[in-house]
């Protein structure tokens, strides 16, 4: 490849990744005008299935789950409370399965192993050490956060710092693009209807996260993955910051934290140091989040905060606490010898986790609907 063809080929990768950026703050303005535009009754619906924070936490793991993008729903998430669509208190628990439902990837990528009995152990530890550090922290903030509300108000706390406004409209309207998205955004909701404009936003913000994440590791990781091998894994503050970096400009924790699963298993890179970049690309996702909320609504910005703060206190958590910092390593290597032992249990704790769980939860969590009296019970009120 000549100088001049690999000018045009560089050109065109961050022309890619320029549209790909600004498809992406288009898929979330339409998605956050669709949820407005659809109605009441709709947000309704809304209010009612997020309303039960077990019911939200369980859709926001399935939903990441399915999608294999938490960038995808916590995205969703920052444009439904900029809509004013649900609360930011209802929204903090689907931020949290989504963190929980990203880490399947890694774990998938685990089993790949399943065949090598050398490396499978490791790659099994290396792979579900993401999910229990996800499990561990939302088993320790969840319950705080329906008490106390600390990642409510904290994160509320550091929104209320910046100047966006009261809604996203007193925000978005200084800046020339909103306003000519909202003119086009209008006339698509006139011509097609919400729906169609908020199917259509989520499969953009689904493609375009996805169009940043490949284009961005191809840059970054695939020309030079061995000398990233070299590099990124020599001390604990290399692994957490390099974690963190990838992420934040990939855009995709599940592709970077999938990366280290076989550096892990063929023993290229310890599983402590693995741990430690697993935990900086869960901080370093929370940028998506971020890059979404900018310019809309406080609330908005609290939800992005919220997602940011709920990955710092798990790092603060389990790597800054001495008693709980070899926690989630000793259980994904006791799940490991478990795996090891019963090849099929791997693959009953991924069906379990990631798809039975949040079904039955949500299944039985559902509100009651409340009957309205019949005709004869009706009769025995009035005479009564």
């Amino acid at each position: 490849m000549n100088e001049q063809t690999m000018k045009s080929y560089n050109l065109t990768k961050v022309l890619g990744i320029v549209l790909a950026i600004m498809g992406f703050f288009t898929a979330i303005h339409f998605l956050g005008m669709s949820f407005q535009s659809i109605g009441s009754d709709f947000s309704q619906n809304f209010e009612i299935a997020f309303g039960n924070p077990a019911i939200g936490l369980f859709i926001g793991l399935l939903g990441t789950a399915i999608l294999q993008s938490s960038s995808t729903t916590t995205s969703m998430a920052v444009a439904a409370v900029a809509a004013g669509t649900i609360t930011l208190e209802n929204a903090i628990p689907v931020v949290m399965g989504a963190n929980i439902g990203t880490t399947l990837t890694s774990t998938i990528v685990s089993m790949s192993y399943v065949t090598k009995t050398a490396e499978f152990k490791k790659a099994v530890v290396a792979g579900t050490s993401h999910d229990i550090f996800n499990v561990l922290t939302c088993i320790i903030l969840f319950p705080l956060e329906l008490k106390y509300g600390v990642l409510s108000q904290f994160s509320h706390s550091l929104a209320s710092l910046f100047d966006l406004g009261t809604t996203s409209s007193s925000s978005t309207d200084k800046i020339f693009i909103y306003r000519f998205l909202d003119t086009i955004g209008g006339t698509l909701i006139n011509w097609t209807g919400g729906y169609v404009l908020l199917i259509a936003s989520i499969i953009g913000l689904f493609g375009t996260v996805k169009a940043i994440s490949n284009i961005s590791y191809n840059q970054l990781i695939g020309p030079t993955r061995a000398r990233f091998e070299a590099i990124a894994f020599q001390n604990t503050f290399r692994s957490f910051g390099w974690g963190f970096l990838l992420t934040a400009v990939i855009q995709s924790s599940s592709i970077t934290t999938s990366l280290i699963v076989p550096l892990a298993a063929t023993g290229k890179v310890p599983v402590k140091r693995a741990f430690e970049f697993v935990i900086g690309s869960n901080i370093g996702t929370t940028i998506t989040a971020i890059l979404a909320a900018l310019f809309k609504s406080e609330a908005a910005m609290s939800l992005a905060f919220a997602h940011f703060l709920f990955n710092m206190a798990g790092m603060i958590l389990f790597i800054g606490v001495p008693l709980l910092r070899k926690l989630p390593l000793y259980l994904a290597d006791k799940l490991g010898s478990i795996a090891l032992r019963f090849k099929l249990s791997a693959f009953a704790y991924i069906l379990v986790l990631f798809f039975v769980l949040p079904f039955t939860l949500i299944y039985f969590s559902k509100p009651k609907q409340q009957t309205t009296p019949t005709t004869s019970q009706e009769e025995v009120i009035t005479n009564n």
